[in-house]
């Protein structure tokens, strides 16, 4: 998805696609609390994963991330931008640093700017609900942690559109919002002729860098429908102030920990997410965000995009 996958702080994604840092929450919107339990608590470094990482990064026992924070279940604050951020990739990614043995300088980045970053060495690596596309996959690698995906949400009551969009055709004649840099808008974009081409009136894209700004234009009338990651929409429609419907699932991506392009870090990481697997720590972490039904089998570093 192209990026994320934001939601109450809402949707820009993750899942895809992303989310912004801002941390604003959309009118008639509260993020919910952050659940209580910590599964990664107990995770401890395994020697034989650590030792795949590079020497120069055992010896510094430090890697740079660039997160992206913008809405739960991925990445979001609960309890305000002063505070720690929480959410399903905030816990994967601390799992998979203790695994490791290294500390995580997280740095909080828009969703946008972290793969373009990736290849200058500002990070190590990135987060963000970054999907897995053959786009991305010509400049970035990717080691994959879940399998989310891009989906659609209404208003609450809407008419507009009342069933699962299986075809963009479905969406002609209306306003769709979605992030700005996800897989979202890259599939909005690459597929704009289908209107024309059935003879009907185009779909018109509203592309916002504040996750917030989305949910308010929905809830104002501004736009018809918002685009964004499956786990996302579906969180987010499960909060009763936000007042929104989840059509349903769109299109499966994997997402992945980002990095450049040849880094030496994605066998170690690969490595790490399936211990995590066969030691039991995954499943409670995707059971504490409600994203069980995201969960992979296994890792794996730059698997060919779902088609």
């Amino acid at each position: 998805m192209v990026a994320a996958l934001a939601l109450l702080p809402v949707l820009a994604l993750t899942a895809c696609g992303g989310g912004d840092t801002s941390g604003s929450t959309p009118a008639g919107a509260q993020a919910s609390p952050a659940p209580t339990d910590d599964p990664v608590t107990a995770v401890r470094k395994v020697d034989s994963v650590a030792a795949l990482l590079p020497a120069d990064v055992r010896a510094s026992g430090t890697l740079r991330v660039g997160s992206s924070i913008g809405f739960p279940p991925g990445a979001y604050y609960p309890n305000g931008q002063d505070k720690p951020p929480a959410g399903q990739d905030i816990d994967i990614a601390d799992a998979v640093a203790k695994v490791l043995g290294v500390r995580l300088e997280r740095q909080d980045a828009s969703f946008e700017t972290i793969l373009p970053a990736l290849g200058s060495g500002k990070y190590d690596f990135g987060t963000g609900n970054f999907g897995v596309t053959a786009e991305r996959l010509r400049t970035i690698d990717f080691v994959t942690y879940i399998n989310d995906g891009q989906g659609f949400a209404v208003k609450k009551g809407d008419t507009a559109l009342r069933t699962k969009v299986t075809d963009l055709v479905q969406l002609c004649g209306l306003t769709i919002g979605t992030g700005a840099g996800t897989t979202f808008e890259a599939t909005l974009t690459a597929q704009k002729d289908v209107c024309a081409e059935a003879g009907k009136k185009p779909y018109d894209v509203k592309v916002y860098s504040e996750n917030g700004a989305t949910l308010t234009a929905l809830q104002q009338g501004r736009i018809d429908v918002i685009m964004s990651t499956i786990n996302g929409l579906r969180y987010q429609a499960a909060q009763p102030a936000a007042q929104t419907a989840f059509l349903g699932e769109y299109h499966r991506l994997d997402v992945g920990f980002a990095f450049k392009k040849g880094s030496p870090l994605t066998r170690a990481f690969r490595a790490a997410v399936n211990e995590l697997i066969e030691d039991g720590t995954y499943a409670p972490i995707l059971k504490k965000w409600g994203t069980s039904p995201s969960a992979i089998e296994t890792s794996r570093i730059n698997p060919p995009e779902h088609t």
